[in-house]
């Protein structure tokens, strides 16, 4: 027989299953660790002393350390984790509503109207320049943004 043939009757399926497992388990070991740490600098509600306590417990006896922070505060661990998410998103709402709000400054089509309608009152345009004015708002074209690039003058032309 050959030397690979050897190697898979030394190494039998079940083997490599409970392989798998540890190689799982020592995987999803580091991920607890890593999410205790963070946690405890998160932690807003820890004084310095108390995280560094948690830290060298964790660190220097690891099993025990995981083990009775997330018995002694595991469930505080998600409270706090769900509000942080809370927050994001409670951020990410705000700044979504003010991006939707449009440019800065950038008036609205009503707002375009009724300053047309004064100007036209007052006798600074014609009712010809008026409407096609208005075509160019009602046509989602606003003063900045006309068809072939032509920046509006004072007259409206």
């Amino acid at each position: 027989m050959s030397p690979q043939m050897y190697l898979a009757y030394d190494y039998p399926l079940l083997s490599a299953f409970w392989t798998m497992l540890w190689f799982f388990l020592w995987i999803l070991w580091f991920i607890l660790l890593f999410r205790i740490f963070v946690d405890i600098f998160r932690d807003d509600t820890l004084s310095g002393w108390g995280k560094a306590g948690w830290l060298v417990f964790v660190v220097v006896l690891p099993f025990l350390g995981v083990l009775v922070y997330v018995i002694a505060r595991g469930k505080s661990m998600g409270s706090r984790e769900m509000e942080r998410a809370r927050a994001q998103q409670k951020a990410f709402d705000s700044y979504v509503r003010e991006t939707a709000k449009g440019g800065e400054g950038r008036p609205t089509g009503v707002d375009e109207l009724a300053r047309l309608s004064e100007m036209r009152a007052r006798g600074d345009i014609t009712d010809e320049e008026f409407t096609r004015a208005k075509a160019l708002v009602l046509s989602d074209y606003g003063p900045a943004e006309r068809p072939g690039g032509a920046v509006p003058t004072a007259s409206g032309r």
